[in-house]
């Protein structure tokens, strides 16, 4: 087997499921997020509830924005590096707060190749790329707090097919073809 096939083989694995453990919405702009138990995804637009589905994009498929999902394990690191105790993840403005997974490597390697996240039983995201963060970093989380974000701000995503998703379901990355 050559090296190229064996990395082909490698994106597409994962060494088990990762859990939703938060739901945030953003109901406007500028507003407080609000934590929710459970939320309802819709194809195209993302979160019923969130101000980036309020209105749909003129982007075939809808806007590579839709859900933004963030790592549980990086919220110690921005703590580390903003120097405070620890970071609420409702501070970062993500709607999906993850464990269990690495959510980097969910983003395909190969375009023709893609990685899909399940999330319960009906929900299906395309990671579209990472979530940079805002210059609001720096109010929310001190001086430096926006650096203190680069390479741990998450990633966006893209709703395949909507469906309802509750704090505590499992997600998984598979390639389309998976059940």
């Amino acid at each position: 087997m050559s090296e190229t096939a064996n990395l082909h083989q490698l994106v597409q694995q994962f060494a088990h499921a990762g859990r939703l453990d938060a739901i945030y919405l953003r109901p406007a702009r500028l507003e407080p997020v609000v934590s929710v138990q459970q939320a309802e995804l819709v194809p195209e637009r993302g979160l019923v509830g969130d101000h980036k589905a309020a209105k749909p994009s003129a982007q075939i498929g809808g806007s590579d924005r839709q859900v933004t999902l963030i790592q549980a394990e990086h919220m110690p690191a921005v703590a580390a590096f903003t120097q405070k105790g620890q970071v609420d993840p409702a501070w970062l403005r993500r709607n999906l707060l993850v464990s269990g997974l690495n959510l980097l490597a969910a983003k395909a390697l190969f375009h023709d190749e893609p990685i899909i996240l399940r999330i319960g039983s009906a929900v299906v995201l395309e990671i579209t790329g990472p979530c940079d963060p805002c210059s609001r970093m720096e109010e929310l989380l001190g001086p430096g707090g926006y650096n203190a974000m680069r390479g741990h701000g998450g990633m966006t995503a893209r709703v395949l097919h909507g469906g309802h998703i509750q704090v505590g379901d499992a997600i998984r990355c598979t390639p389309p073809s998976a059940s």
